[in-house]
């Protein structure tokens, strides 16, 4: 009975001490995606609000991106902590002399994809010889550009902008898409699949992952544990997303309808399970976060080659590395498919 005493007399003595480390202040970052609030960043928005980040010990803001906020801009400015964007993007940046580092590679295989109706007598990438191709600008051409260099392809590139009415309409005999938004948006016109020939870039020789996880070379060194947290709390946020999509649905369509963004929730359904289709290929959760030199090398190469680069940078460089604890800590900490 003296023993059990001591014991409550130890743990009364131990109790304001855990209290006073649940209460211990939070790292504070921000986190930018690359664009307007949609499952194309749902895990992030899961994290949040199911309090994975708050479980790494970070008090994290997640900011509203979109046109007016230039993800790598914001790093520099100290707007943001964080940032999400595209590998060929932060290539080119580090190319130049950038100090931007990737922490996590997010998306696994491209999604960019190359339309066209069948009608139109496209079926093969030989068939767009001598046809009109509508692409966007900036790092959207790298993909179809290296696609034209390596197949010799005499193609006319038509700007398109915010919509695929020149490809619904017939101004362009096929047109650049991404898996989870445009294409989706070309199926609801009223196009069937089987009227449509659809060549992912992915299974022609060019698979460019986009989504990656960003901060500055300097945030990285004053704080790798602050990175190492928000890796693992962000995978942790997608692999929920995996295993209980209609509750990240909800969510997304929280942020989307404070946003104002004009979406619906069938389209946001597509969206993020194209988006989990591109983050565990085949359902593989083994190179979850992890940036694949292979990926890197063939990206690069396909920049250099269009002279957008003059050299690759060295991959030890543009890459953090994280502990195998950080990358697999989502897998551990998920409960599995409900």
């Amino acid at each position: 009975m003296a023993r059990f005493g001591r014991l409550v007399c130890i743990l009364w003595l131990l109790a304001p001490v855990v209290c006073l480390a649940g209460d211990l202040p939070r790292h504070k970052v921000s986190l930018l995606p690359h664009w307007l609030p949609q499952a194309q960043f749902a895990g992030y928005m899961v994290a949040l609000e199911k309090g994975f980040y708050k479980d790494a010990g970070l008090d994290v803001t997640l900011m509203r991106g979109g046109p007016e906020k230039p993800p790598f801009e914001s790093l520099h400015s100290g707007e943001a902590t964080f940032c999400t964007g595209w590998l060929s993007t932060a290539i080119k940046l580090r190319a130049k002399g950038d100090p931007v580092i990737n922490i996590a590679q997010v998306m696994q295989r491209s999604a960019l994809l190359l339309v066209a109706k069948k009608s139109s007598g496209i079926t093969t990438v030989a068939d767009l010889e001598g046809r009109k191709l509508g692409s966007w600008g900036d790092d959207f051409r790298i993909q179809p550009d290296a696609l034209l260099r390596i197949y010799g392809l005499n193609v006319s590139i038509v700007p398109m902008y915010s919509t695929c009415n020149l490809f619904l309409k017939g101004a362009v005999d096929a047109a650049t898409a991404m898996w989870y938004n445009e294409y989706h948006i070309i199926l609801n016109s009223g196009l069937n699949p089987e009227e449509l020939t659809v060549m992912p870039f992915s299974e022609l020789g060019l698979n460019f992952p986009e989504d990656g996880m960003y901060c500055l070379e300097e945030t990285y060194k004053n704080n790798p544990q602050a990175c190492e947290q928000l890796v693992a709390a962000s995978l942790r946020g997608w692999l929920y997303c995996r295993d209980h999509r209609d509750e990240a649905l909800e969510i997304v369509m929280k942020y989307t309808d404070a946003a104002h963004t004009g979406t619906n929730r069938a389209h946001q359904r597509w969206m993020l399970a194209r988006m989990l289709d591109l983050i565990f290929p085949d359902g593989d959760t083994r190179g979850m976060g992890r940036l694949k030199e292979q990926d890197y090398r063939r990206v690069g190469v396909e920049l250099r080659e269009l002279n957008v680069i003059q050299h690759i940078p060295p991959f030890e460089q543009f890459r953090a590395i994280l502990s195998e604890d950080a990358l697999n800590a989502g897998k551990a900490a998920s409960p599995g498919p409900k």
